[in-house]
């Protein structure tokens, strides 16, 4: 629930042209950096990767020599067994060593990537709850999703592929061409050179794809918003027929994500087919000058045998390279994403304040509050309030006017760009928010149940609340026929889209607010989305729970606030009336307007309501 979803509207995710701006190295040194702990680890795990790639790059010349002594054997008719059986056990006590090694490598490479992901998740988590609200105003919900759930779930599973691959096959590229040489120079380069091709088509592609991985990126984080948007607002959406909006906003992302999505994969596909065509045509060479060689005496059968090999290490090192080097593109998108969320401005670190409020009495003060959702937009100005301990305060006005500002700048949800607000004499400042919120019950329009039972959602964050409290909270708000309705009363389960109606859910959410019992109350619209019969049931209640509280409450019905001990009249970000009912009335002012206009006809409705009933 976002107390401040009145604040400046919000943006469905980031612009495409914002992903042209990447750095590549920053993501990935970053990244290695944030691994700290593991970092150990993840360095032996790719030390164990580079020395089993060598072992493997030794067989082949291994096998070089065992195809010599049997091409040497059957020439002379006599094989020499014992050697052959020695670079045998040989070769496969090498490749068990490599195996293990291997094994051992993909275990720690696994553990740290995944154990890194999780450090994120909870990073984020921890961070969300350090971060203002001024970010939820200009960030969507969809694009925070893909951020905690695409690009992590990215990290963790391509940080392994990408730095894996990428040190064996630089190892095996590296050992094979050192091989290549040691065996045979001609050979080599002429192995070497057919490759040339592909290293420069490859180049030119990886320097194209990189843009449409980052597009990508960002497009998915569009697409999640939008249909976190569509689908949390999809009664509106059909009520206003918005269909064909909707459709035209889905269209456009989604081809801008099938165009990005297909540039990326195609770029990137075709690296493998490239290094394909260019290890067939190494094989050819060096089948041909080795040939060569051999009629010449220069070389041996085995020397061909084992090029066969180093050649096929070095083509696929090729085209293992680029995958590799895809897969870290991928990688630095993400990780550039979530580290852009881990680097937000966070709010005020209250560690050192010590000043706390517990026994309190309720006075509330508004000193000279200035007060703007953006920097060059002031909406409150100069607002100032006295509120003595018990009172019951409204506070009217047109939409607009800064009623909801005001409340989140009492509970700090929003900072002060200037002046002060009390609680019993002490700044709100020099409490922690955590205090400050532990001072407040609060009721907003918008009514929010998790998944749990009824009971979960009624007492929620308190313990030890008895059934005989929940019973007499229920009766108070009107509830109690509901709960005996249910199949198995406060225990009974249901989700955020069960089958209650907006009124139910507004009393179960004011029921909450009661349990809490916190000295001061804010009420935001309590009473908005229930009948006529429950808000006077409602109103009782909420008289009997105001009794020695301090509490603030917002109405568009003024027929709810008659009792309040100060009405405070806003508009346009000030004060301009204050009183009481009876007081606002016989002046004659805005107020007295807006409540003749709203009230005369429907005083009339609901005295016809009453006769009804």
């Amino acid at each position: 629930m976002n107390p401040g979803s009145r604040g400046p509207g919000r943006r469905r995710g980031p612009p495409v042209g914002d992903t042209n701006v990447k750095n590549f190295r920053k993501a990935w040194s970053t990244l290695l950096n944030y691994m700290g702990p593991f970092r150990k680890w993840f360095i032996l795990a790719l030390v164990l990767a580079f020395v089993s790639t060598i072992i493997s790059l030794v067989g082949p010349n291994l096998l070089s020599d065992m195809t010599d002594l049997i091409e040497d054997g059957i020439i002379h008719r006599e094989l020499d067994m014992d050697a052959i059986a020695h670079i045998g056990y040989l070769l496969a006590s090498l490749y068990i060593i490599g195996a293990v090694m291997m094994v051992v490598e993909k275990y720690v490479l696994a553990t740290v990537t995944q154990r890194t992901a999780s450090k994120l998740r909870t990073d984020i988590s921890h961070k969300i709850n350090r971060m203002p609200l001024r970010y939820f105003d200009r960030t969507t919900t969809g694009d925070m999703l893909s951020r905690v759930t695409n690009d992590v779930d990215t990290i963790g599973q391509s940080l392994n592929q990408s730095m894996n691959t990428l040190v064996t096959v630089v190892a095996t590229l590296v050992g094979s061409v050192f091989m290549m040489f040691y065996t045979n120079h001609i050979m080599a380069i002429s192995a070497i050179l057919t490759s040339i091709v592909g290293f420069v088509l490859m180049a030119l592609i990886m320097s194209r794809s990189q843009r449409y991985f980052n597009i990508q990126q960002a497009d998915l984080g569009r697409m999640n918003g939008l249909v976190e948007e569509i689908y949390t607002g999809y009664l509106t959406v059909r009520t206003y027929s918005g269909e064909k909006r909707a459709k035209v906003d889905f269209d456009e992302i989604n081809e801008s994500l099938r165009s990005s999505g297909f540039m990326s994969q195609f770029l990137g596909g075709l690296a493998m087919p490239l290094m394909g065509f260019v290890g067939n045509l190494g094989y050819v060479v060096v089948c041909v000058v080795g040939a060569v060689l051999y009629l010449e005496g220069a070389i041996g059968f085995g020397v061909i045998v084992a090029f066969m090999m180093y050649v096929r290490f070095f083509t696929q090192s090729l085209s293992q390279i680029s995958q590799a080097v895809i897969v870290m593109q991928s990688v630095a998108a993400a990780s550039e994403r979530v580290f852009e969320l881990l680097d937000e401005e966070e709010m005020e670190d209250e560690n050192g304040k010590t000043q706390r409020l517990d026994d309190v009495k309720g006075a509330v003060e508004f000193r000279d509050v200035h007060f703007g959702y953006l920097p060059d937009k002031e909406v409150i100005h100069g607002f100032n309030a006295k509120v003595e301990p018990g009172q019951k305060v409204a506070i009217v006005g047109p939409t607009g006017a800064g009623k909801t500002t005001i409340v989140n700048l009492l509970m700090r949800f929003y900072e002060t760009n200037s002046g002060d607000i009390l609680i019993d004499g002490i700044s709100t400042k020099e409490l922690t928010r955590e205090n400050v919120h532990d001072l407040f019950c609060m009721v907003l329009q918008d009514t929010w149940l998790f998944e749990g039972t009824l009971r979960e959602n009624l007492v929620y964050s308190k313990e030890g609340v008895s059934d005989e409290e929940l019973d007499t909270v229920c009766e108070a708000v009107g509830l109690r026929k509901f709960v005996e309705s249910l199949p198995d009363r406060y225990d009974t389960v249901f989700t955020d889209n069960a089958a209650i109606s907006i009124g139910q859910r507004q009393q179960i959410t004011i029921a909450r607010a009661m349990i809490e019992d916190a000295p001061l109350l804010i009420l935001d619209e309590a009473t908005s989305s229930v009948d006529t019969r429950t808000e006077k049931d409602i109103q009782m209640a909420m008289d009997r729970l105001t009794e020695g509280r301090t509490s603030f409450v917002i109405a568009h019905r003024l027929s709810t606030i008659r009792n309040a001990d100060m009405i405070l009249v806003m508009k346009e970000g000030n004060i301009i009336e204050q009183g009481t009912h009876e007081q606002l009335l016989s002046e004659g002012g805005f107020y007295s307007d807006l409540y003749n206009s709203q009230f005369m006809k429907g005083m009339e409705d609901e005295d016809l309501t009453d006769r009804s009933l």
